[in-house]
């Protein structure tokens, strides 16, 4: 006999599944302001606070409160502003021709827009992103071709991929941006690693690193975390905390009892919990962890508070796992709304000029894909052919090869 009841597994599962109402209060909230500043030089327990907590810095009624609003220039916001709608109006095109079968796959970014769109404001041309396949706003952000990256979306003749990643894993070396990999997390060493050399030369560039809240329970991040620390690389450790991977709520990857940011705090990496829909949030504590960085201070990683509004991908049918209003309760907002509300009140924006913007954008892109169509659709015949697999493997190709394409004739 056992003194015993018999043991259960517990398996975590979100406040709500469809037809219910998600009730947030997990997320555990901050006052905009209420988190102070934080020096440069601190050891990994002196955040401990700030890995539990949020740094927020727009209330509700769009004020910049507490010492992180301090020193953001205003063309920084108007310039994220503009790359913020530019985003959404180029998420938006790009599902409709996946809709209209002109591409088979695609990814929005849709309520993360602010994240990707502030720290890259925050960091200098040179610096290298380790992305994952949702932030398409860094290189928009760049101001990257956008039939360029259209064309690698539509895998067509203009491709600068030649058809070799699947549709939004772009790569652009000259722009900072490290090929995309769908096996997520593997960016997560590459960029540790990248940063120890950028070390090693003696260089003054940093290497940012993204990953969500699923993959944080992969190997490769618990790798990265390790060398990142020993060696004291010149890296920002970015966790994208959209609430769900792709049908698994964040509490699946270690989320339910705490914050994924005290991970970091377990490895001796000073770690911060941040509102990912507060762009003054997003790029002050950007500038403040690459400032560490550059400063030879080592790692830095952070948690994004954000929530993916959209499916994980077309693929995807979200109303079959959570509640399908969700977006629209979250209590931190939409993220460009909240920074339209702070600019109007502060006078640097109206809503005429808001919807004048979205208006162009949305012309830009249709006139874009438009081009970029010129190139090949999919199923067209003006796409990528056998013979481009053969290139750019070898500096000088095997003869195993060359038969094999002498055999393919082309």
């Amino acid at each position: 006999m056992s003194d015993y009841a018999p043991l259960q597994l517990h398996v975590p599962e979100p406040s709500a599944r469809p037809g219910q109402r998600t009730d947030f209060s997990y997320l555990n909230l901050s006052a905009a302001g209420a988190m102070p500043a934080l020096p440069l030089e601190l050891p990994a327990s002196a955040t401990y606070e700030h890995a539990q907590g949020l740094i927020r810095v727009l209330d509700d009624e769009g004020n910049a409160i507490g010492p992180w609003a301090e020193g953001i220039p205003d063309e920084v916001l108007l310039k994220g502003m503009h790359a913020m709608l530019k985003t959404r109006a180029y998420d938006a095109r790009l599902l409709i021709a996946q809709r209209q079968k002109k591409t088979s796959f695609y990814m929005q970014c849709l309520g993360e827009e602010a994240i990707a769109i502030g720290q890259t404001l925050a960091l200098r041309d040179g610096d290298m992103h380790f992305p994952t396949y949702r932030q398409q706003g860094i290189l928009i952000a760049k101001d990257v071709s956008l039939v360029e990256m259209m064309c690698q979306v539509l895998s067509n003749a203009a491709d600068p991929l030649r058809g070799r990643q699947l549709p939004i894993m772009y790569s652009y070396k000259e722009h900072g941006f490290f090929s995309i990999s769908g096996n997520l997390t593997t960016q997560y060493i590459q960029a540790v690693g990248w940063a120890m050399a950028s070390a090693i030369k003696g260089d003054t560039k940093i290497a940012a690193a993204w990953v969500g809240d699923g993959a944080t329970a992969e190997g490769d991040f618990h790798a990265a975390l390790t060398f990142a620390e020993v060696y004291e690389a010149p890296v920002i450790l970015n966790i994208v905390n959209n609430q769900w991977a792709i049908s698994t709520f964040q509490a699946i990857a270690g989320g339910e009892y705490t914050s994924f940011a005290t991970r970091g705090l377990g490895y001796g990496i000073p770690s911060v919990r941040v509102d990912g829909n507060d762009f003054l949030a997003v790029y002050a504590v950007s500038r403040w962890a690459a400032k560490r960085a550059r400063s030879d201070l080592g790692p830095t990683l952070i948690e994004w508070i954000t929530y993916r509004a959209g499916p994980h991908s077309t693929s995807d049918d979200p109303s079959k796992y959570r509640p399908a209003d969700d977006a629209e309760h979250f209590p931190l907002g939409d993220p460009i709304e909240r920074l339209k509300k702070h600019l109007i009140k502060r006078g640097l924006w109206s809503e005429t000029k808001h919807e004048a913007l979205r208006t162009e954008l949305d012309a830009e892109m249709a006139n874009a894909l438009k081009e970029a169509e010129r190139h090949g659709i999919l199923g067209s015949d003006n796409r990528p052919g056998a013979a481009d697999m053969f290139e750019d493997v070898y500096k000088d190709m095997p003869e195993h090869l060359r038969r094999q394409r002498q055999q393919l004739g082309v």
